[in-house]
């Protein structure tokens, strides 16, 4: 007669509950390891002094990953320090207290509209092409029918003012769908995205909440126009993100 029993009073049940165990305790510490390739070593809230790395528990190996398409490689953890400047200061001294932007918070990168130092080149696909392009480049897409097509429609700011018109649509090769907004701003012959999760479609035209319509002049410009690098992307999408705080004086005071 076959016994549960593996040796002793020691079954089978009760072995694989301790290998469960040991694997979990397993997976916790290697993933604790992983997380921490990037935005280490952290620093002290209010000296800036650099907090320690945590010893071989809390830090993994450098690891050296080989990027595609010819982009190099990239090694990590590197334990490089972020010193870009920020137009910022503390609004007192102490662990948590908020800053207060002293530049132009949308383009300094403050709060909501920070952004992280990408790679300055285009995200491609599979095939090595430019992976967000407008449909001028891409010719094989086209708005649906059944969808309103924005292109020509004004497009208006949080303060109801006309801030420029739709020049056309950019869109995403690889998921087949619309990422930018591409706006003519009026009266400075300029070209600047906006991107399509920030607008609202109607017939009547476009409408976005995170800027006002003076604030498109100021709207970070691609180096060229027919692509946008993953650089130009954090700076576009952190420019409307920091709107949804910085773009009027009363949506920085407190609601009660």
């Amino acid at each position: 007669m076959d016994s549960p029993y593996l040796f002793g009073n020691f079954d089978a049940a009760e072995f694989c509950l301790i290998a469960f165990f040991v694997f979990f305790a397993g997976l916790v510490f290697y993933l604790r390891r992983e997380d921490r390739r990037e935005g280490y070593p952290l620093e002290d809230d209010v000296s800036g002094r650099l907090e320690p790395l945590g010893g071989l528990f809390f830090t993994a190996k450098p690891k050296t990953f080989l990027l595609p398409h010819g982009h190099g490689t990239r090694t990590l953890p590197d334990f490089k320090r972020d010193t870009r400047p920020i137009a910022a200061r503390r609004s007192a001294p102490m662990d948590g207290a908020p800053i207060e932007p002293t530049g132009n918070p949308l383009i300094d990168g403050v709060g909501p509209g920070a952004w992280n130092v990408r790679p300055n080149h285009p995200d491609l696909t599979l095939e090595g092409l430019p992976r967000i392009v407008p449909i001028r480049v891409a010719t094989d897409f086209h708005v649906s029918p059944e969808d309103i097509d924005p292109r020509g429609l004004p497009v208006l700011g949080v303060d109801g003012l006309k801030a420029g018109t739709v020049s056309d649509l950019w869109v995403d090769r690889s998921e087949a769908l619309i990422r930018y907004i591409e706006v003519a701003v009026d009266g400075s012959g300029r070209k600047v995205l906006l991107p399509m999760t920030m607008a609202v479609v109607g017939r009547r035209g476009v409408k976005v909440r995170a800027i006002t319509a003076a604030q498109f002049a100021d709207v970070p410009r691609t180096a060229s126009p027919d692509q946008v690098t993953l650089l130009e992307e954090e700076k576009v999408v952190g420019y409307y993100g920091g709107g949804h705080l910085y773009a009027t004086p009363d949506r920085q005071e407190p609601w009660l």
